[in-house]
């Protein structure tokens, strides 16, 4: 159980600096799928497979959005990808990096099989992700509908942040 979840931490890890080192939105977006994937499966080894579902479905949804807004936004015609010189270099320094974090950070760090949710509890009367999604319901629904329009807010106004003298995202008719 150990084993797949470091693999899967380490491809969250590898997709982030493909994410950072990346200037073209188009791969970038596509390292950002891969991380939401990763990130996935690792809540999923934990034992929230509610929390992944909507991991995905919400992280997912918002990246189609903002991938559709960027690539309309950067008519880029020859985006740069992993192979190019600069991109590269980049990715490069940022894999040393976690290398180097990872030295620094290995002695602290301890993990035994028994560490992940619900692995040899045989009698547990319920799960702890539904647990919470009852609560999230019962508690945290004005939470949920305010952090909904507080992103619909900010969505308008890095739309009309963006928008040139002429033309832009939101102009009259």
């Amino acid at each position: 159980m150990l084993t797949p979840v470091l693999l899967f931490l380490f491809g969250w890890i590898v997709g982030s600096i493909v994410v950072a080192a990346n200037p073209s939105p188009y791969f970038a977006a596509l390292g950002l799928v891969f991380v939401a994937g990763m990130g996935g499966s690792v809540t999923l080894m934990h034992g929230a497979s509610y929390l992944c579902f909507i991991l995905l479905l919400v992280y997912l949804g918002g990246m189609l959005v903002v991938f559709a807004y960027t690539s309309a936004m950067a008519a880029d015609p020859y985006p740069e990808t992993l192979g190019s010189l600069g991109v590269l270099k980049g990715l490069i320094s940022y894999l040393c990096g976690a290398f180097v974090m990872c030295i620094f950070l290995w002695r602290g760090w301890a993990a035994e099989s028994g560490d992940f949710a619900f692995e040899g509890d045989d009698f547990n009367m319920s799960r702890g992700d539904m647990e919470g999604v009852a609560y999230m319901y019962s508690v945290g629904g004005w939470g949920l509908m305010m952090c909904g329009w507080g992103l619909l807010l900010t969505l308008f106004v890095v739309m009309e942040l963006i928008r040139g003298p002429s033309r832009g995202a939101l102009r009259a008719v």
